[in-house]
């Protein structure tokens, strides 16, 4: 079989954790991806992939053969795209991951349009409330919310967020609105576990970050949940500004103690450094961009 084909099988087998996933991300047979993986590993003479009947990993060194795998084809792609031209389609597969709900609400209409432009592509989307690591993971571009942390991806800033404090008209209008942390406190108040969030919240008081160490009265696993909760009148919770946008523009909910929310969070585009971002890469951040930049709920107050 041709080395590059069973390069690419093997990728997808591991991106996709799965033969049959893979099968189908291939458009091949689930026998064919198993040859094509048997016959790899005999070309190679080592052991890629570990398999049993709930998952599929990859080796030691099959990880560093992915590594090298996904290097190789990157550069493939450019040669393809350097000898078609700068107006050449974009094509192949492409894998992107952002926060869960912001991946709802704005990046899923940008992959839309992305494919309904570009018909010869194919997009995984992965939306997780977690930090990935891209690299391990096989993503081609990620939307992180948050100062970065040294890294060798390319970084494109697209707007940012505050953490605000909501809640309904009526609730506050029944307990009362609160002015100070230590009032807050009294208050009930629901919590998000989303993303690993941290039990205290940090505000910005007298000039001065404070941390305030919280007892919620409802603690919920996803932004969504603590959205629904704060919109049934509830209590008190806390949100990145976009995710609550939609209902504070509709009265539903309102924003306390602004005077007290820290610097608001970036928002940035991640995607592999310098000349390894294909055209399906470059083209899918342009169009990504240019909707982040436009959408009011990404530009602080």
């Amino acid at each position: 079989m041709d080395r590059f084909h069973l390069m690419s099988v093997f990728v997808a087998v591991a991106e996709e954790q799965g033969f049959a996933a893979a099968a189908r991300r291939l458009r091949m047979s689930p026998p064919a991806v198993t040859r094509a993986i048997a016959a790899l590993e005999q070309r190679l003479g080592v052991k890629l992939l570990n398999r049993t009947t709930r998952y599929v990993r990859t080796t030691d060194a099959g990880q560093r053969y992915l590594e090298d795998a996904r290097r190789i084809m990157a550069e493939v792609d450019m040669a393809d795209d350097t000898a078609a031209g700068i107006n050449a389609e974009p094509r192949g597969h492409l894998t992107v991951t952002a926060p869960a709900l912001f991946g709802r609400m704005f990046v899923i209409p940008g992959i839309v349009e992305y494919q309904q432009q570009y018909p010869d592509t194919e997009v995984s989307a992965v939306f997780l409330d977690r930090i990935v690591n891209m690299l391990e993971e096989g993503i081609d571009v990620g939307i992180r919310i948050g100062e970065l942390p040294d890294s060798s991806m390319r970084a494109l800033r697209v707007g940012s967020v505050r953490r605000i404090l909501c809640a309904t008209p009526d609730y506050l209008k029944q307990h009362g609105e609160p002015e100070t942390l230590e009032q807050l406190t009294q208050h009930t108040l629901i919590a998000s576990s989303a993303g690993n969030s941290p039990p205290d919240w940090s505000f910005i008081d007298k000039n001065k970050s404070q941390l305030l160490r919280i007892q919620p009265r409802l603690r919920v696993t996803t932004n969504d949940a603590a959205l629904e909760a704060a919109l049934q009148g509830f209590g008190i919770t806390r949100l990145l500004s976009y995710q609550a946008a939609a209902k504070i523009a509709e009265g539903r909910l309102k924003i306390i103690m602004k005077t007290f929310e820290p610097n608001p969070w970036p928002v940035h585009i991640m995607h592999r450094e310098g000349r390894y971002a294909s055209a399906k890469i470059r083209t899918f951040v342009d169009l990504l961009a240019l909707r982040l930049r436009s959408d009011t709920a990404l530009k602080p107050e």
